[in-house]
């Protein structure tokens, strides 16, 4: 039996980790020895099932070499913006080679955005919107908006199976308390943190950092939680202190969803 899991294919912010443009010492370290390299965020949740995967950002090409796999053929998309759905394309141009028909799911204003952006992709891609009674891989997923500061919303994924639950949440800040409600008491909680400690003005912000997720997480209760969407202010040898059960993502990394 394969047991189910979720597998960090990338874990940075919308920029990704080197920055082309910059020399400071993470982004030199990520062209140097990689440790703090880090393609934009997705994840795949495989299990015997097969796989679905969250979110497709324009280095989904990279991230499917470099996992050697061919084919998807189900994705969920959290938002609209270019770092989760710059892959699309891509996507499609392979379901349209190989013949198969893939499915995006996503909420209503979300695939809205979508087609907007690419108004050709139905023509290989079948765009199916969440409802509350959406299962993939076995998985009940139930959706919600989410605060995604200065850039509007974004959207949480809560996926639960059996006697296991837990959220997918990579881009959000300053969450209300029916925001936060449905991430409590979780097994596990995949959290968006794109800087140790961001000082920007909090207005121009639109992510947690490390600091404001730490005071965050006693409200919510999760059994365990990974970070991650992190930019290159995120050194990977050099992390703060973290809060008990709490870790950073690393490509490939993998996290089984069973207690």
């Amino acid at each position: 039996m394969v047991e189910d899991r979720v597998v960090f294919w990338g874990t940075g912010d919308a920029m990704g980790v080197p920055r082309v443009y910059c020399e400071c010492e993470v982004c030199q370290e990520a062209r140097d020895t990689g440790v703090n390299r880090r393609l934009r965020s997705l994840v795949s949740v495989e299990g015997e099932f097969g796989r679905f995967l969250i979110d497709c950002g324009p280095d989904w090409r990279v991230q499917m070499e470099a996992q050697k796999i061919r084919t998807v053929d189900t994705i969920l998309v959290t938002h609209a913006h270019f770092d989760h759905i710059g892959g699309l394309p891509e996507w499609a141009d392979q379901c349209r080679w190989t013949g198969m028909q893939g499915i995006l799911y996503a909420p209503g204003e979300v695939l809205d955005a979508i087609i907007d952006r690419y108004p050709w992709l139905e023509r290989n891609i079948e765009l199916r919107k969440v409802e509350p009674d959406l299962v993939l891989g076995g998985w009940s997923i139930f959706s919600w908006r989410v605060n995604h500061g200065k850039n509007g919303y974004s959207y949480a994924y809560r996926l639960k199976k059996d006697n296991f639950c837990w959220v997918y949440c990579s881009d959000s800040i300053g969450l209300s308390d029916n925001e936060l409600a449905p991430m409590k008491n979780t097994d596990l909680l995949i959290l968006g943190t794109s800087f140790v400690q961001e000082d920007a003005p909090y207005e121009t912000r639109s992510v947690y950092d490390m600091r404001e997720a730490a005071e965050l997480l006693p409200k919510i209760n999760p059994a365990r939680t990974v970070y991650t969407h992190m930019s290159h202010d995120v050194d990977l040898n050099k992390l703060p202190d973290l809060p008990i059960a709490v870790s950073t993502a690393r490509t490939g990394m993998i996290e089984r969803l069973t207690r």
